[in-house]
């Protein structure tokens, strides 16, 4: 991947808190579109006004209630929800764009390759080749629940099972040749059945025949994308992934990630550029340094530290509330947990002095790059150029107006210093991804 200009993807959720917990109480944050499909059409718009290479959904298979037992600071105190479905948001983006790709996240672990192949196959092929599937192989046992489970299988066994969902459906996206239409209908041939074909895929966990029932998109499958940072996260990845959303505290951490994914990729025969990795930011904009850091003060003093520490009980996948020895959190956790966000405590963890717990309430407070348009478009350049990233993931603080904000004000400046696209090159978001 050319190290010509950085790559842009927003981190959305379809309800009031994305990433930071407080941004939601923002005096200009909108809250009573969240169930209207005008939300979805107008930030997709700002985002593609902005060059933006696409979004994508964070999304749970039901309702965070790990922290004492209840869904209680979720609900009450505005955590990240999905009120709606974002496969059912997407189509209504896509309509709105003509470029933004577009990203839905779904487990492998509680959907067949079938029905992926299919749900995202289609809007693929509707969106005009613009889609990415954020694949996940489930982190907290409410989410098997959900699906008929006791408890989550092994993460081994998870992510040997999505090895096996990601081939099955490669094989059912790949069942239809590009020239299967005729579309003649004088000799009333509507589709040349020779340039259909059966995927008959069997592994160990999945078996499924085809062919799939929905043609070729323009760019011939999604783009798949990832966020695994665990070791074997990290190997699954390096085997699928085109885009990695990671979560890093700083440069140090973020150059490690960045080196050992593209190395594991190199093992596997995969060229570096065929991946863009992009840690998450948040950014906090004024029009002078002092009005910014004004704005984060006051951004954070509308953190609730309950609905914090609830958070990092979800990302943990153990209850903080039951944890009097920092050393017995794996115990709490069994099998249950997101690699990353545990990491990510940890690093504040070692860098503040600060325990878990400490840790975990702090855990939305300082983490936004603050300044005005020009300073933060300087951060970003160095740390692009620096190589230790492909470009970011931008989480907001309040919604939408960080991403209008951001669209004003840091764009232009990126584009000015030939970082950063001023028109899309592509017609498909994998094309964008590559240009």
């Amino acid at each position: 991947m050319a190290r010509g200009h950085m790559h842009l993807v927003a981190y959305l959720k379809t309800g009031p808190t994305a990433m930071h917990v407080g941004g939601w109480r923002h005096p200009e944050a909108t809250l009573d579109d969240i169930l209207h499909p005008s939300r979805y059409e107008h930030i997709a718009r700002t985002l593609e006004a902005g060059c933006f290479d696409g979004c994508f959904f964070a999304d749970l298979f039901g309702l965070y209630d790990i922290h004492g037992d209840s869904f209680d600071p979720y609900v009450r105190r505005g955590g990240q929800i999905s009120y709606l479905d974002p496969t059912v948001v997407l189509p209504i983006m896509a309509a709105a764009t003509r470029h933004l790709g577009l990203g839905a996240t779904l487990s492998t672990t509680f959907h067949t390759p079938y029905h992926l192949a299919r749900w995202l196959g289609s809007l693929d092929v509707l969106s005009g080749g613009r889609v990415a599937w954020n694949v996940v192989t489930s982190a907290t046992n409410l989410e098997a629940q959900n699906a008929g489970m006791d408890e989550l299988p092994p993460r081994e066994e998870r992510y040997d099972r999505a090895d096996e969902v990601l081939e099955a459906c490669f094989a059912l996206w790949n069942g239809w040749d590009e020239d299967a239409f005729v579309l003649d209908k004088e000799a009333g041939v509507f589709a040349d059945p020779s340039k259909v074909h059966y995927a008959n895929y069997e592994g160990r966990w999945i078996k499924t025949r085809g062919p799939l029932s929905i043609p070729r998109s323009p760019q011939g499958r999604p783009v798949i994308m990832q966020a695994g940072s665990s070791d074997r996260g990290r190997a699954f990845a390096a085997r699928w992934a085109e885009v990695v959303f990671t979560i890093q505290r700083g440069k140090t951490e973020m150059r490690e990630f960045y080196e050992d994914l593209k190395s594991r990729m190199e093992q596997v025969g995969r060229a570096p550029g065929e991946c863009a990795v992009l840690p998450a930011i948040s950014v906090v904009l004024g029009e002078t340094e002092s009005i910014a850091r004004e704005r984060a003060e006051y951004l954070n003093s509308l953190i609730d530290p309950e609905l914090s520490l609830a958070a990092s009980s979800s990302g943990l996948g153990a209850d903080l509330t039951k944890l009097s020895d920092q050393s017995k959190l794996a115990e709490l956790q069994r099998n249950q947990g997101m690699k990353g966000s545990e990491q990510m405590l940890r690093q504040t963890m070692q860098a503040d002095g600060v325990t878990l717990a400490e840790a975990a309430v702090k855990r939305d407070r300082g983490r936004e790059m603050v300044g005005t348009p020009a300073m933060i478009a300087d951060r970003l350049q160095e740390l692009f150029e620096a190589g230790v990233c492909d470009g970011f993931v931008l989480a907001p603080t309040m919604f939408p107006g960080m991403f209008e904000q951001f669209c004003r004000g840091v764009v232009p400046e990126l584009q000015r210093r030939g970082i950063f696209r001023k028109s899309y090159t592509g017609s498909t978001l994998r094309e964008n991804l590559r240009g």
